[in-house]
């Protein structure tokens, strides 16, 4: 039973990686749970310490990752407008069948909102989607960087721990 639980946090660690480009899975939240698995086998003794701080990184990321494009349409001069429509946009990208939905929801998002709030300015519109579409990106390179922490305690965890798996 350990070694299926060993294998099934595996597989959540490294689709918490996976989950950092894809918006169906929340990347580091996956992640974070193969942790959890990799604890409920016999042979890792739980700790409540080491999965709380995690799940507290994991849970301020994935709060963060709504946050940081609106952020950036806001710092590339955008309204309220334009941080509503990149809101909006992302929810709707989410749920979107098109691939890179929640990329094109943010930055179309931005630029509805900004035309809304001026249809006479469209070079503004479009310097604030730039600002929603970088900050998407910067919010996937610090989900990827935290997904990747959480598979090298993974990997570290079952390290220490590898004379008892095997």
């Amino acid at each position: 039973m350990d070694i299926l639980l060993l294998f099934i946090g595996f597989l959540l660690v490294i689709l918490g990686i996976i989950g950092s480009f894809l918006p169906i899975l929340p990347g580091p939240l996956t992640g974070w749970f193969g942790l959890l698995v990799l604890h409920f086998t016999t042979v890792i003794p739980m700790n409540w310490t080491f999965l709380g701080i995690t799940l507290g990184i994991a849970i301020f990321i994935w709060i963060l990752d709504y946050i940081i494009p609106a952020m950036g349409t806001k710092r590339f001069g955008g309204s309220k407008f334009g941080v509503y429509g990149t809101t909006i946009g992302l929810i709707i990208g989410l749920f979107s069948p098109i691939p890179f939905g929640i990329l094109i929801g943010a930055f179309l998002g931005a630029f509805i909102g900004e035309i809304l709030y001026n249809s006479k300015d469209t070079n503004r519109a479009f310097k604030a989607s730039v600002g929603s579409f970088i900050g998407l990106l910067a919010s996937a390179t610090i989900k990827f960087a935290v997904a990747c922490g959480f598979v090298i305690l993974f990997l570290m965890k079952f390290w220490h721990y590898k004379n008892a798996f095997f």
